[in-house]
């Protein structure tokens, strides 16, 4: 199980929810599940609409998460992944600071995630 809070200017106030580790609808299914709205068009991690800024609140244990190939390539042609998020993000499996929200599977730690209310703001 994991606690994840939404956070964004077009809410009322922050969201808390409760994600089942591992469930394959990513956070913008979580979102959606939950009634917060996040923006997206494709929800197949090419446009970038679904841009979100993780923040990992279990200090230093962060979870090893892969990106897909998808989560890549879009984060990249926004860019918001560097060279150097890439290499941690393929080399030890630590997720960058933005994420695509339909591509971005919950493990299990809690999260605080962001987003703007705008497509493809973070």
């Amino acid at each position: 199980m994991a606690t994840v809070y939404f956070s964004s200017p077009i809410m009322r106030k922050n969201k808390k929810v409760i994600a089942v580790a591992g469930k394959r609808s990513a956070l913008l299914g979580l979102a959606q599940e939950n009634g917060i709205k996040i923006p997206h068009e494709c929800k197949d991690g090419r446009c970038g609409s679904c841009l979100v800024e993780v923040t990992h609140l279990d200090g230093d244990h962060i979870k090893g998460t892969m990106l897909t190939d998808k989560e890549r390539e879009g984060l990249k042609n926004i860019g918001k992944l560097s060279e150097k998020d890439a290499e941690r993000a393929s080399v030890y499996d630590l997720p960058p600071k933005y994420r695509l929200a339909c591509q971005a599977i919950v493990t299990d730690e809690d999260l605080l995630v962001k987003f703007t209310g705008e497509p493809g703001g973070a």
